[in-house]
Formats: C-alpha cells, sequence, structure tokens
C-alpha cells in the first residue's frame, strides 16, 4: 500500500530536496525501511549504531507519536501520511499568577486602555488584574521576543522581564520588529525596553544584560511566574527547559526554521516538558542556523504571536492551552497541524524517577565543546590569508558550496560554485592533487563539504575559509555584500 512521508526542512537535503517521499510499506518501520534504502544517507540523520531511532527524532502517524501506538510495528493505512518531526523548540486558575485580588485597581486610563478585553467575559476585570499582576520572562528580544513582547506590553501584563546580551544589527531588521533602523549598534534590551514602555507606559520592564548560563538561571527564573523561549540555539532551550521544571515555572515554547515553527506549552507538573519530546539534541551542524539556512521574515511574528496568546491564556487560567500539543506551522503551504504529546515516565528530568536535579553543562550536552581532536585534519585559512595566496599567483581553485540563490548576493571572484548537496555527485569536477580552497557564508557548510569530500576518497589538499565569505567582505573586499 502506498503512504506518504513527509520530510520536515533540515533533512530534505537528503531525499533531493523533497518535501514528500512515498514509499510502498504495511508498518512505520517498513516505510522507514524504505526510505532510507532509497536515500542511504538519511539513514544516519534518522538511526544510531543500534539501528533505533535517534532521540531527537519523533514519527507521527495521524497525530499520534508511534512511541505510544506500536512503534515501527505501527500498522499503516493505504494512503496514511507518516510525519518525521525532528527538534528545531487547558490550565487550572491561578497556579501560574498571583491572585488578581492583591493586584493595584486599574485606573481609568487602563481601563480605557484595556476596554476591549474588558467586556470579554473571558477577561474582564479580573483577568485584566491577573494580567496587571503577572511577571513574565520572556528569554531574547530577537525574531520571537520581538512580537511575543509587544503584545505582552500591549495587553497590559504588569511586569515583563527580558533577557539578551546582543547589539541590533541591520540584518536582524527583516524580522525583529522591536527594534527600528535608528536602533542599529544598540544593545538589543534597550531598544526593547524603549519600545515596550512606549507601547505601554503601565508595564514595568525589567531588563537583564547577560547570557542566561546554568549559574543565574535559577534564581532568576523563581522571580517570575511564565517563562516564555525565544531562543535560537540548542544548549539554550535545553537550559530554558531545565531551569523552568526545577522551578515549576510553564515554559511556553516556539521555534522557527526557514518557512517552519513550533508551539507548545511545557509545564511539567501538568504534562510533558521539551526532554519528553527531544530527549537529546541532534547532532551539532544537522540542523542550520538562521543566519545559514535563512528565514521568512514573517513567520517568526506569527509563531511569537502564538506564544503571546498561550502566556495570555496561561495567566488567565484559560482552558484549551497548547500543553501537550504540539503545533506545527508551515507559512509557505499555509497549514497547521497538531500532535499529542505524552509525558514520558521515564524523562530524566520529570518522570517517575529523575536524574537530572540540577543544570548542567548544555554547551557539552549539545556536543559544542568538543574537543579540538575531534577534527584534526581540518586545516583552515583566513580571509587575509586567501587574498595573499591569490596576490602570490599559487595555483589553487576556489568552490563555493552556497545554494544559486546566494551566489547571486555575493561572490569572491574566480570562485566555482557547486552546492553542497551536489558535492560528492560533481566530485568529478573538483581537480585533485591541486590545493582546493572551499567557502560558504560562515564556515560551516564547507567544513562539511571536506568532510563528505574525504569520506568520499577525494585526496587532494582541502582547505576551510574561516568565516566564510562574511569574513572575505570584512576583511578584504567590504563591497562583497554581506547577508
Amino acid at each position: 500500500m502506498s503512504v506518504t512521508i513527509v520530510i520536515p526542512t533540515p533533512l530534505r537535503q537528503f531525499v533531493g530536496g523533497n518535501s514528500e517521499v512515498k514509499v510502498n510499506a504495511v508498518t512505520a518501520g517498513d516505510a522507514l525501511r524504505e526510505l532510507t534504502t532509497e536515500h542511504g544517507e538519511l539513514r544516519k540523520h534518522l538511526y544510531n549504531d543500534q539501528d533505533k531511532l535517534r532521540n531527537f527524532i519523533n514519527v507521527y502517524v495521524g497525530d499520534e507519536d508511534i512511541r505510544h501506538l506500536d512503534g515501527p510495528a505501527t500498522v499503516l493505512k493505504d494512503g496514511e501520511t507518516l510525519m518525521i518531526v525532528p527538534s528545531i523548540a487547558g490550565g487550572s486558575a491561578t497556579a501560574e499568577a498571583k491572585s488578581a485580588d492583591t493586584a493595584t485597581e486599574l485606573s481609568n486610563d487602563e481601563i480605557a486602555r484595556y476596554s476591549r478585553h474588558l467586556i470579554l467575559p473571558e477577561v474582564g476585570l479580573e483577568g485584566q488584574k491577573k494580567l496587571k499582576n503577572a511577571r513574565v520572562l520572556t528569554i531574547g528580544t530577537g525574531g520571537l521576543g520581538s512580537p511575543l513582547g509587544l503584545y505582552l506590553a500591549a495587553a497590559g501584563v504588569g511586569t515583563i522581564g527580558i533577557v539578551d546580551f546582543d547589539v541590533v544589527d541591520s540584518s536582524n531588521l527583516q524580522r525583529q520588529i522591536i527594534h527600528g533602523t535608528q536602533d542599529v549598534g544598540r544593545p538589543k534590551i534597550e531598544s526593547a525596553r524603549d519600545r515596550l514602555l512606549d507601547i505601554n507606559p503601565h508595564t514595568k520592564v525589567e531588563a537583564f544584560e547577560t547570557r542566561l548560563t546554568s549559574e543565574n538561571a535559577i534564581e532568576l527564573f523563581k522571580e517570575f511566574d511564565v517563562i516564555v523561549d525565544g531562543t535560537d540555539n540548542f544548549p539554550t532551550r535545553y537550559l530554558v527547559n531545565d531551569a523552568s521544571v526545577l522551578t515549576g515555572k510553564p515554559n511556553v515554547y516556539g521555534s522557527i526554521f526557514r518557512f517552519e515553527g513550533q508551539a507548545s506549552v511545557f509545564w511539567a507538573e501538568k504534562g510533558a516538558c521539551y526532554r519528553c519530546l527531544y530527549p537529546e539534541p541532534p547532532p551539532h551542524g544537522l540542523v542550520p542556523s538562521c543566519a545559514e539556512g535563512g528565514v521568512l521574515g514573517v513567520l517568526p511574528g506569527i509563531v511569537g504571536t502564538i506564544q503571546a496568546n498561550e502566556v495570555l491564556k496561561v495567566i488567565l487560567g484559560a482552558e484549551g492551552i497548547l500543553l501537550n500539543r504540539l503545533l506545527l506551522f508551515d507559512a509557505w503551504k499555509m497549514t497547521f497541524r497538531q500532535l499529542k504529546l505524552r509525558k514520558d515516565p521515564e524523562c530524566p528530568l520529570c518522570g517517575d524517577n529523575p536524574t537530572i536535579k540540577e543544570l548542567i553543562d548544555y554547551e557539552q550536552f549539545c556536543g559544542l565543546n568538543a574537543p579540538v581532536e575531534a577534527k584534526p585534519d581540518l586545516e583552515e585559512i583566513t580571509a587575509t590569508e586567501l587574498k595573499a595566496l591569490f596576490d602570490s599567483g599559487t595555483d589553487f581553485q576556489l568552490i563555493d558550496v552556497r545554494e544559486p540563490h546566494e551566489f547571486e548576493i555575493a561572490r569572491i571572484p574566480t570562485a566555482k560554485l557547486i552546492p553542497l548537496g551536489e558535492v560528492v555527485n560533481r566530485i568529478c569536477e573538483i581537480k585533485g592533487p591541486k590545493t582546493t580552497v572551499v567557502q560558504c557564508k560562515g564556515g560551516v557548510r564547507s567544513a562539511k563539504a571536506i568532510q563528505y569530500l574525504k569520506d568520499a576518497g577525494f585526496e587532494g589538499r582541502l582547505i576551510n575559509l574561516k568565516g566564510g565569505i562574511g569574513a572575505w567582505s570584512d576583511e578584504v573586499d567590504p563591497s562583497v555584500a554581506k547577508y
């Protein structure tokens, strides 16, 4: 029988760029076996050395995770859809926020400002007091944190904490709408605070210009009612989740990549946490950052607004929050899907017998501080050294492994374009034993390309351009556009 497998964006490079693949299979295991037989490079990203699905991969049939059905033995119906979901990332009344009784009465100005809330029976005067009395901590003031902060302030959340340590860059303005052109070069924390207070002077903004770490997270989280994850990296995402569980706080989650978004509410006291969904992160480099993979500017606005919606519902004690549900959104196809989540009794953090009882080293957990010896044969060259190589007349070749649309934006003279996904199949176009310098946007994809070439048996000298074309623009030729 025919089954459709939906391929997530980060893994499409291993199936020829396709978003869906049709296979003939009876069970979920059969379907995945057919998929990885046809697309062999995908297998190592789905299965571990014990031939079991990796912990950062979930597989859904309908809205159910097959781990809670019959696993790989789950029988499929003809025409059914199987979804691969990798990590990318009803409440009761008032455990979420302090009682509205302790809140200061609304002023006449606030009554006028929040009038559209006050005439909603689901909010009303008492609900607006809960919002005024609530303390919400947002981690990050970027793509997700921008719409999130704007709508929380506009809604009348009494205290908004913002954590960020970055500065505004012109490349942020395509999606980080809390900042403006005049803010370029300013600390994001200052720009965000000014904008939030301009929207609502009744809101108190507590700014923390610092990196969230295992050393400060617990004490910081204790002072707030709801935590909102607007981060863009896996170490901080796991840190936010773990600190939320250890302090008993609801964690309103959102993540984005290219055209796809995810949202949920993780609340260990009432259901699943992030580790129940993704027990471990994907290998470093498998899921590109927005800087490498890109993101549709409006996407974080949609997902961040969904997060703001869930924060307000948590504070108000509304039914129907995204608890034990994962919302998937595809902005390009304009589709929403909702998947069920279940608390994992074996979760090391919130399960029946937890083993994680304090915060850990999340860089190490996510494989970001592996010893240098892990890649001793990666030879690198700086942009300045590459310029000297050009000037010396040395015979070498420069291979650009970015995508064609990136090549159109900016390029280094003499570079030959061979996109990362085509490198191995076009290995004959790379002349060995001539020295080969490989470049991309920032140096990550080019390092992957070098490893792919070595694994394929390429014997010539391969050198990675450190910092990619961005470094070339900074160090050698400012006329080359940065993106």
